[in-house]
């Protein structure tokens, strides 16, 4: 369970810096070069000085798009916040871990017991009652064409945590330093090449605040592939996620005073109930 708890902790920070980036209305791109510039080389680092640490052209087959993907998640997660509000694509963004949850029932049998079941129900529930305290801070009408956006975030970030169960039972924990570095270098050229190409101006700001989310981005990876490899998916997707919920909830209460409805305190009831009976 400790990879797990590393897991929520770098993953809350995540969540953390980029609320604190939307605060600043500071550039989303430059965001994302600087963070993919130190979890890149956080990564070499732990490449070169770890022994045995090796590559195969699998890790490398498999971590070249997952990179695209991982960018393009995040561009679909500016969408769906343009499209449909922070509250909606939050949810969608949450709501994901329906994929990898299911995937690893229906492909590596990972069926869970009865007190696993009951932490699955709580975890409807906690999105159920998470999904109705943000639409009650929603301002602005939901059109149809606007869940194409958040469709697009679910399924991207759906796929993106089940591919390191895929890599983690393929290839084993022995390269997961080399597979993050071919995500995380591969993002970072494809990032660079979408600030060349569209000549974007340098947003200071955001590239030092990027530089920054690159530490716990690459650890949230870093630790999700051990815990994968120590727990079963059914336990680990649902525990992070709602363990991601409450302290960035938590969090946000503490840094910029933001206060619980009725519903959200519920979230937090049941969220926190699910953990406990999906650990039993």
């Amino acid at each position: 369970m400790a990879y797990v708890g590393l897991t929520i902790l770098c993953s809350t920070a995540i969540a953390l810096i980029l609320k604190w980036n939307d605060a600043l209305k500071a550039s989303a791109i430059y965001l994302l070069l600087g963070n993919y510039l130190v979890a890149a080389a956080i990564s070499l680092f732990f490449w070169k000085n770890t022994p045995g640490q090796p590559a195969s052209w699998q890790s490398l087959v498999l971590g070249l798009p997952l990179g695209g993907l991982f960018v393009f998640s995040f561009f679909a997660f500016t969408k769906a916040v343009a499209a449909s509000g922070a509250s909606l694509a939050t949810v969608s963004a949450r709501l994901s871990v329906a994929i990898p949850v299911l995937l690893s029932m229906v492909l590596f049998d990972e069926l869970p017991g009865f007190w696993q079941t009951v932490g699955l129900a709580l975890v409807a529930l906690t999105l159920w009652f998470f999904y109705q305290s943000l639409k009650n801070r929603q301002t602005r009408a939901i059109h149809w064409p606007d869940f194409f956006y958040l469709f697009v975030l679910w399924l991207g970030i759906g796929i993106n945590d089940f591919s390191l169960k895929i890599f983690q039972t393929w290839r084993g924990v022995s390269e997961k330093s080399f597979f993050l570095l071919v995500i995380f270098g591969s993002a970072f050229i494809y990032t660079f090449l979408i600030v060349y190409v569209q000549n974007i101006k340098l947003d200071r700001a955001a590239f030092t605040l990027g530089l920054a989310l690159g530490i716990p981005n690459m650890f949230s990876a870093f630790f999700m592939i051990n815990a994968l490899h120590a727990l079963p998916g059914v336990i680990v997707y649902p525990t992070v996620n709602l363990g991601i919920i409450l302290l960035t909830t938590l969090g946000s209460y503490i840094i910029w005073n933001e206060k619980l409805n009725s519903a959200g305190l519920q979230a937090l009831l049941s969220g926190s109930l699910a953990i406990l009976f999906l650990n039993l």
